[in-house]
Parts: structure tokens; sequence; C-alpha cells
């Protein structure tokens, strides 16, 4: 998932002091349904296409990602005779967010799919939303003070646990499951980033012992990235293998790597960019990219919003598989990630 600047309560830093699970975990503790589960039968079809009900989607940017959930959410309400009368793009901004509510509610939305993206903020602008009985199902985030199910539908994200696991696993088959490793890791407190930073962690902690992880480094600003870069490897200038917390910080490594001339050590990160692809399908640095499945992440946002309306039990913390993008897979792996082809660059370099 593409990240977001996001103000995080004090209930969720606690939280991430004790997080030692091996699965993914809601920013409250919840436990993690697979979105394979969430599905709406043919049985309910009629029933819900005979409610005339609506649909607002009002999202915090606009990107290939966002695109992807939208059109996964899009094809769900189609299916399910729902119309989408808004979608919106706050651009990061909670105060645009909060607009987007305000302006999208005159429509009589039954449901809203959004990120949240300020908790307190969020928690009062959805507020008018929710008093009006509108179906709430959210991406990754949650406004402060919200329960589950009398506020909101469901949070649907990525399976975290296992992106920081197929990560580590990837990266350690590039290395011949032998070497060291520098993990540079998100020095926020997001439940999303962490979660996946620190299964990268466990994974080769538990289950490569002949790799060692030698340098640690947190990052906030990805413009810091070719800086803790240098830094790492001037101090371990043998360093079989980096992962990097996410593609935008992974693009300053690999800027570092290729300006030492540095073609040993292995590179590997989470969510699709097409510099770090580039590199990847052309026997670079980088070895793999694990990615969410965007799409699917829409899909079981619609569906678990319709089930809501239907009074169907809906979990409250639903997750969408991650997978592994190597240069073999690249486009069948974008596909199946954003719903779209790689970029005309990438495709044309995996040919030759």
């Amino acid at each position: 998932m593409k990240l977001a600047k996001i103000v995080i309560s004090t209930a969720l830093i606690l939280l991430l002091g004790t997080w030692v699970n091996s699965q993914t975990m809601g920013p409250g503790g919840e436990s993690s349904t697979p979105s394979s589960q969430i599905v709406v039968g043919d049985g309910l079809v009629d029933s819900i296409k005979a409610g005339n009900y609506t649909a607002a989607l009002l999202w915090h940017d606009q990107s290939d990602f966002v695109n992807a959930v939208t059109s996964g959410a899009s094809d769900e309400f189609q299916r399910l005779g729902i119309e989408v009368v808004a979608v919106t793009s706050a651009g990061f901004d909670a105060a645009k967010q909060r607009n987007d509510i305000e302006t999208a509610l005159t429509r009589n939305p039954s449901i809203i799919l959004s990120l949240p993206l300020d908790p307190v903020t969020s928690a009062a602008a959805f507020e008018e939303a929710k008093e009006a009985g509108v179906s709430l199902t959210f991406l990754s985030n949650l406004p402060s003070g919200y329960m589950h199910p009398e506020d909101y539908a469901a949070i649907v994200t990525d399976d975290l646990f296992e992106m920081g696991k197929q990560a580590a696993d990837a990266l350690a088959s590039a290395m011949g499951n032998m070497g060291t490793v520098g993990w540079i890791f998100h020095d926020a407190a997001y439940y999303v980033t962490n979660q996946r930073d620190n299964a990268f962690k466990t994974t080769i902690e538990n289950d490569y012992p002949d790799i060692s992880i030698v340098a640690e480094q947190g990052i906030s600003d990805p413009a810091r990235a070719e800086e803790i870069a240098n830094a790492m490897l001037l101090q371990n200038p043998d360093l079989g293998g980096i992962y990097v917390t996410w593609a935008g910080p992974a693009e300053g490594v690999l800027a570092v790597l290729r300006a030492n001339g540095n073609e040993t050590t292995k590179l590997v990160t989470l969510d699709l960019s097409e510099p770090i692809a580039l590199d990847m399908v052309r026997g670079g640095n980088v070895v793999a990219i694990v990615a969410d499945e965007a799409y699917e992440l829409g899909r079981a946002m619609a569906a678990s919003a319709a089930l809501d309306l239907m009074g169907e039990v809906v979990p409250p913390f639903i997750v969408a598989p991650a997978i592994t993008v190597s240069a073999d897979n690249i486009v069948e792996g974008w596909n199946q990630s954003l719903n779209i082809d790689p970029p005309s660059s990438v495709v044309t370099a995996a040919q030759n």
C-alpha cells in the first residue's frame, strides 16, 4: 500500500510495543480475516439490487494504488447493482477530506469507503455519516473512538506480516540463505509499516540462522535514504542485502548502490515502483518487490459494506493477500496487484 503521513493515536503506539504475533493484527489488536472469506453470495444479490443503494469513494490521494482499489470496489458495486455517486481525492489533506465527506453526504450515499487521514479529525468528520446510518468501511486506518460493529463495517488492509515475511524470504533466497543484511525500517508509530518491517526482521532472525542483521536504521523522511544508505555501506562495505521499508526510500538506496558501483548488495522493498522494477528486470541490485493486491482490497471493502447493509456480521479486520513480484512474473504480478500492465518502460526492459 502507498503510504500516507498519518497521525496515530496513543493507543496504537502502546499496541506497537507489545506486538509479537506472527500474523497481521488490526490497529486495536484485532485478529485478521482473509479477504477471500468476505463474499456476497448470489442469494443476497437480488435483495441488494432491490435496495437501490449508492456508494461514495472518498480517498486520501490519487495514484495507481488508489485507482486499483477504486476499480475493485466499482466492479463489485456494479455486480451488486450499487451506484457509485462520488469518487474524490483529498491529497493527504485532512481538512479537504472532511469537506469531501460533507459534500458527498448531500448525495445521501448508503455506503462510504475511505482511508481516514487523521484519527482525531476523521472521527469528527465521519460523525454525520455515522449518525445518518451510512455503512462505513475503512482502508487501513480507523477514526479514534470508533467501535465495531456499531460505528463501522470493517477495516480492510494488506496482510502486513506476510508482506514482511515474503520480503525476507526473497532476499534470503537471492543471498543463498547466508550473509549480512541491513534493515532500514519506518521510524514512526504506524501499525501498517511497523508490522511489515518487524515481520521481515522476525523472519530473518527465526528462519535464517546463517543470515545476520548487522545494521539497523530507522527512516521517517524518504529524502534521508541516500544519507542513511551511505553511512550503512561505509560501516558495512560487504553488506549482502538491504531491506527498505517501502519503494520511495528504496529508490534513494538504489541510487547510492549505483553511485558506488556496487553490483553485489541485494535489495528488497515493498510496494510497486517503476524505477525499482526497472532495476529488477535489468538484473540490477533489486531482487524482488513485495506488493499487496490493491484490486482485491477494493473488492473486499465493497463487499463488506454491502454485507453490513444487509445486517450480516462482518469481521472487524480484513486483509488482502501479499504477492512477491520478481523479474520472472513482473507483468502478471503487476496486474494481480494493480489490475493494470506495468509501465511500458518496464515491459520493454523485461522483453530484452
